[in-house]
């Protein structure tokens, strides 16, 4: 396994380990205290624990190399990943809901609301260290799975310190409605981050295009390294994982030998493997009678 791969699924497994610690926690939070609110923060949690070990299996899966019954190699099976932490935000979101209705219609007083609190805060803490960890080397490694299983993590952060801020209030007004009301906020607000992770993730199975920015790097360095070709066009591009897919043909003179035009395809292709990290490029060579752009056309490469 090379270093890159390796650290992915460090990072993954890690990801369980601290999971199961943050439960831990905020479980016993919820277990002094009674509150609502707080046993939504730990339901999330265990929601964290199944994500981290289905994205570590994800991770593995993606890392295989290509096959023949997959011969584009197993690179989207980290959106499978993301996708079910998604469905597991909307299910812990429900379960947090009907945990409110019961609340609502028998209140109970908070016991040991500070140490509780403590406790919480302290599990937060060690989240919001380990989501800005995963959500960098995730995005540095290109890895769905981990930037997904950060961004769910910081949310469980976001709505932490808002059940925290919430309570202390609850606390040192009396009022305890505040402490269902601020579970249906943590429902309300993971529900919405849910639907975003499986929005993103099914784009990534839906082959989508490079962005704007990309698409524009991209064309650069074609256009820097296709000296001796007359056209470029039909650019497709489309991401799955940390794999970019490239296409495009490329236009040369119908008298060209192929090893010159195969020299030309190499040094295009080099250069964008130096530039984009794993990226995977076909170049469909065609004579200039396929050209759509006029005969004699230098300013603009592209067509």
């Amino acid at each position: 396994m090379s270093d890159s791969k390796q650290k992915v699924a460090t990072l993954a497994a890690w990801s369980i380990i601290i999971a199961l610690a943050v439960l831990a926690l905020k479980a016993f939070a919820w277990w002094i205290t009674g509150s609502v609110a707080l046993y939504s923060d730990a339901l999330e949690s265990i929601v964290n624990v199944i994500a981290s070990g289905a994205a570590l299996y994800a991770i593995r899966i993606s890392h295989k190399p290509a096959d023949r019954g997959h011969p584009f190699g197993h690179h989207k099976a980290e959106y499978f990943s993301a996708v079910l932490e998604g469905v597991l935000i909307v299910v812990a979101a429900l379960l947090i809901l009907a945990a409110v209705w019961r609340a609502w219609q028998a209140p109970g007083v908070l016991e040991q609301p500070w140490t509780g609190l403590a406790v919480n805060g302290f599990a937060s803490a060690i989240n919001a260290i380990w989501a800005l960890i995963l959500i960098r080397v995730g995005r540095a490694e290109r890895s769905p799975a981990l930037v997904a299983d950060g961004h769910h993590i910081m949310t469980d952060v976001f709505t932490s310190v808002g059940v925290i801020a919430g309570l202390i209030g609850a606390v040192v007004t009396g009022w305890t409605i505040l402490d269902p009301l601020l579970a249906v906020v943590v429902a309300l607000n993971i529900l919405w981050q849910g639907w975003k992770v499986i929005g993103s993730s099914i784009g990534g199975l839906m082959d989508m295009a490079v962005d704007t920015d990309e698409n524009m790097r991209i064309r650069d360095i074609i256009s820097t390294n296709c000296k001796g070709a007359l056209e470029v066009h039909d650019l497709k591009t489309r991401i799955a994982g940390r794999a970019t897919f490239i296409e495009f043909h490329l236009i040369v003179d119908g008298d060209m030998a192929v090893r010159e035009s195969h020299v030309i395809c190499d040094r295009i292709e080099d250069a964008l493997k130096a530039e984009i990290p794993s990226v995977r490029v076909t170049i469909h060579v065609e004579p200039d009678d396929e050209a759509k752009l006029p005969l004699g056309t230098t300013a603009v490469p592209f067509a």
